[in-house]
């Protein structure tokens, strides 16, 4: 069985549900995960916010405006229209019921899972239409989230299965991407560009022959295309040099997406449903040569330096300052050491003050915002020469503040200063992928 994953802009509009169906019509049994279609979720988000802010009435025309946009969407569908009706009024009614008489009863996380929700209910009656036997699986009854917010794949399957017996045997199995449960039961989601996570926890958890991402883009392309010219697509990626680039900013690819079929080794396809015929990007184990294949970037990025004189020669220093970030759950990005001195950065801020002050006991420290981690991804043969020339070459103009190299075989990165990275990116590109 093969699980295919579309996103808000693949199921975006009638049309492209239509060209969903075209796609999985002859693939024979399969596993559908849909997103919400595109714009849905930001609205669903400000009927939230307008509703807790006390905006009712501007929180009920968005709700309204939202709910005839999929009464639309199912007119152009399919001539029979009840069944979708009838479930988007109902769901359409509790967030009238909540707008109207606001005590928290319906969470953010509930209201947003409605586009999921209707996509995939849309999607089901479509399929229906054209006489392809179909079951809808509700996520959140599937994907429950552990005291520290992450799914097991284990418990995903043991769901799965005793779902899926009590269901006769359809053509298509569908669920929500995104949406889950937490360990309260309580529905929550797995972030924003969660659906593709989504896909392959059910991947994994199905022991697919393949999982397919369906998005906007031809493949994982080499450079970010919004900033650069005369970019193309990997055709192949292994899995480490895949999960590399979407840590460092490609956008096509959940960061966590890559785990659960990497462990089961299911081979992860990339494809544009607007160019479905394009080969798109294949993951894999398969190894398809070595060398610089990539380039990524990660903005909002502060800089932290530690300098002690304590340091010179001592033992557990580092465990100190790793203590003060895993006290206050915030991941590191890089870290590059000195006899006497310790650079790290971080993306996640919520808590820079308090350790900052943690972080003083231990030496004199400073900080640095606005700066940018680019990822150069590949596969970097120890035993070869030429690959620190080829990269410095490239940015023998560019101020670089931090580099780590050698704790990754796929992965060489480097600090600079946000107001660098388009000539970045830029200056690798037309070094590495055009000379």
């Amino acid at each position: 069985m093969k699980v295919f994953k579309f996103g808000g802009t693949s199921a975006g509009s009638a049309q492209r549900l239509t060209n969903i169906y075209k796609i999985i019509r002859d693939q024979g049994t399969c596993m559908v995960i849909l997103s919400a279609m595109s714009g849905s979720t930001n609205t669903l988000l400000e009927i939230s916010r307008l509703t807790g802010e006390g905006e009712r009435e501007e929180a009920r025309k968005e709700s309204l405006k939202l709910k005839k946009h999929y009464e639309d969407t199912a007119s152009q569908l399919f001539e029979d229209t009840l069944a979708s009706k009838q479930y988007i009024d109902q769901i359409f009614d509790g967030i009238e019921s909540h707008i109207a008489d606001y005590q928290g009863k319906l969470s953010e996380n509930t209201i947003v899972a409605t586009g999921e929700r209707i996509s995939t209910f849309l999607f089901h009656q479509l399929l229906l239409s054209h006489g392809i036997s179909s079951a809808l699986l509700d996520a959140t009854t599937l994907i429950h989230l552990n005291g520290d917010n992450e799914p097991d794949v284990e418990d995903i399957r043991q769901r799965l299965h005793s779902a899926l017996i009590k269901i006769p045997e359809v053509q298509v199995y569908i669920s929500q991407g995104f949406i889950c449960s937490n360990n309260k039961g309580e529905i929550s989601n797995l972030g924003r560009g969660g659906s593709d996570y989504s896909a392959s926890l059910f991947g994994a958890a199905v022991g697919s022959e393949e999982i397919q991402i369906w998005t906007d883009i031809d493949g994982v392309q080499n450079n970010d295309p919004r900033y650069v010219e005369g970019t193309h697509p990997i055709r192949k990626l292994l899995f480490d040099e895949a999960a590399e680039l979407a840590y460092f900013g490609a956008k096509i690819l959940h960061p966590s997406c890559v785990l659960p079929a990497q462990k089961a080794n299911i081979p992860v396809l990339l494809k544009n449903t607007l160019h479905p015929d394009d080969p798109g990007t294949m993951i894999s184990k398969e190894r398809n040569g070595s060398g610089f294949k990539a380039v990524a970037a990660r903005d909002n990025i502060t800089a932290i330096k530690i300098k002690s004189s304590r340091m010179l020669l001592a033992y557990g220093f580092l465990r100190k300052i790793f203590e003060v970030f895993e006290s206050y759950k915030t991941s590191i990005d890089m870290i590059t050491t000195s006899e006497v001195a310790v650079s790290i950065t971080i993306d996640d801020t919520s808590h820079l003050q308090e350790i900052l002050e943690a972080l003083e006991s231990l030496g004199t420290v400073t900080v640095e915002n606005n700066k940018t981690i680019v990822g150069i991804v590949g596969t970097i043969v120890a035993d070869e020469t030429g690959y620190a020339h080829a990269l410095f070459t490239a940015l023998k103009d560019i101020p670089i503040r931090m580099i780590s190299y050698g704790a990754s075989p796929h992965n060489i990165s480097i600090l600079i200063n946000s107001e660098d990275k388009l000539r970045t990116l830029q200056a690798l590109n037309s070094n590495l992928f055009q000379s």
